[in-house]
């Protein structure tokens, strides 16, 4: 694949947040020329978070992070595998 094939655009809600002494980095991103978001939390450098259904806007994901966070905890992103939800 090229690098064209990977362009995304990164919405400026994406960036580090900590919670309980925890920081994790919420990305919420859509491929170029698509409309629906996706959002992906990112713990350390091989701990993911992605959640399976896209979002119809930047703000829709972020939320839902926050949902996660307050429902579930910052705990939810340690698994030591890599992870899928919703």
């Amino acid at each position: 694949m090229t690098e064209e094939d990977h362009e995304t655009e990164l919405s400026p809600l994406s960036g580090d947040f900590t919670k309980d002494g925890i920081t994790v980095e919420v990305m919420i991103f859509r491929p170029t020329g698509e409309s629906v978001w996706i959002l992906e939390v990112v713990y350390g450098d091989d701990i993911a978070t992605i959640w399976e259904e896209p979002f119809e806007t930047d703000q829709d994901a972020y939320d839902e992070f926050l949902r996660t966070v307050e429902r579930e905890g910052m705990n939810t992103f340690l698994d030591d595998m890599s992870d899928t939800i919703h």
